[in-house]
């Protein structure tokens, strides 16, 4: 019998440059045991990742967010998807990313002839309030979906509003989740000198000057900057201003696998997103091999970060020294923490995801027929 097939994709090159990407990659790895197979659509890139999707299929659109050549991107992704179709005859679609040029291409040739589930990640939601275009393109995506697959509640609320409440029944909340390690690799050391680690896209968003100058007002604590972004130069001229560079330590982006590795090495994890955050994939990560996580208080993060983090206002660089100085005096709290960053990340093992998005298509599939 031939297992039931999904197209999905993301308009990015197949490489984990986002937590979209790498999220993808281990859901629908397991998605093939609850019987489904899947082909992956992305634009060119580098194809030096070790993915682990099924069957992968390369588009030749020239990627234009939105302004004057959006349209006619979303047109040829458009004539892209509609030729995947045809071929691959896929018994459901994906569309990740509910404000993107590929998301709207799959609602345009999905709509009344294949099923379609979307997912939304964050950036798309975040764009959608911030641009016209992309908020329409939120709204015609959820339109064309059976049902819309969020990570929390807070980011239910959110696309609830962009679409006026009119699908607030199709909005579905599935915990995301991560590969957990067999035990942790980070515990807590003595001394009252703490190592740092700030990961992933060195962005705007991501806020990373707010790690920089929060280590500032500290003495003695030292920070790791792993990842790369428009944002490097920025960040490192700023620690230079702020003469911490000798305390900042800036170290490329690592494949997953290798910056699990170098989580022992820190004390804690530096989460600093200013606005809105679809999930923290790499602060449970961390939290997973052991590593505390002082995280900003955006919508839903105290909910999946649990006990084993502190919050801070985002943006606030005082706030967030102190709260490293706090950890730094306190053994007892780094060992509370770490336990309670263990056990928070058990309740998020990316099996329990694929599940659940395997019984969210089965009865996509159903409702179908």
């Amino acid at each position: 019998m031939t297992r039931p097939l999904i197209l999905t994709g993301i308009d990015l090159p197949l490489e984990p440059s986002c937590g979209s990407t790498i999220w993808c990659s281990d859901v629908y790895t397991r998605l093939a045991g609850h019987g489904y197979d899947t082909v992956f659509a992305h634009l060119p890139g580098s194809g030096t990742w070790k993915h682990g999707f099924t069957t992968t299929a390369p588009l030749a659109a020239a990627k234009a967010p939105y302004g004057p050549g959006f349209d006619a991107y979303a047109d040829a992704l458009t004539d892209e998807v509609a030729a995947l179709v045809r071929t691959r005859r896929p018994d459901l679609v994906h569309a990740q990313h509910l404000g993107f040029g590929l998301a709207l291409a799959f609602a345009r040739t999905a709509s009344g002839n294949v099923p379609m589930v979307s997912v939304a990640h964050g950036t798309d939601v975040i764009a959608a309030t911030e641009h016209p275009r992309a908020r329409a393109v939120l709204n015609e995506v959820v339109d064309a979906s059976v049902s819309v697959v969020v990570p929390n509640a807070a980011m239910a609320k959110e696309v609830d509003r962009l679409t006026g409440r009119r699908h607030t029944g199709r909005l579905v909340v599935v915990p995301w989740g991560v590969p957990l390690p067999a035990a942790p690799t980070a515990h807590p050391r003595a001394g009252n000198r703490l190592h740092l680690v700030h990961a992933g896209r060195l962005d705007a968003n991501k806020s990373t000057v707010t790690a920089i100058e929060a280590l500032a007002r500290t003495e003695g604590h030292r920070l790791t900057v792993i990842g790369s972004g428009s944002e490097l130069g920025t960040l490192t001229r700023r620690a230079a201003e702020l003469g911490i560079a000798d305390r900042v330590a800036f170290e490329a982006f690592l494949p997953r696998q290798d910056l699990f590795q170098r989580f022992g090495d820190f004390d804690a994890m530096l989460f600093t997103t200013r606005t809105l955050e679809a999930y923290g994939l790499v602060a449970v990560e961390a939290q997973a091999h052991g590593l505390p996580v002082l995280f900003s208080d955006l919508p839903g993060m105290a909910a999946t970060l649990g006990d084993g983090g502190l919050s801070f206002p985002p943006g606030d660089a005082a706030a967030l020294a102190t709260l490293i100085d706090r950890l730094a005096a306190s053994p007892a709290t780094r060992q509370l923490l770490h336990r309670g960053a263990v056990a928070n990340a058990r309740g998020y093992d990316i099996a329990h995801t694929a599940a659940h998005l395997a019984a969210l298509s089965l009865t996509a599939r159903e409702g179908a027929r």
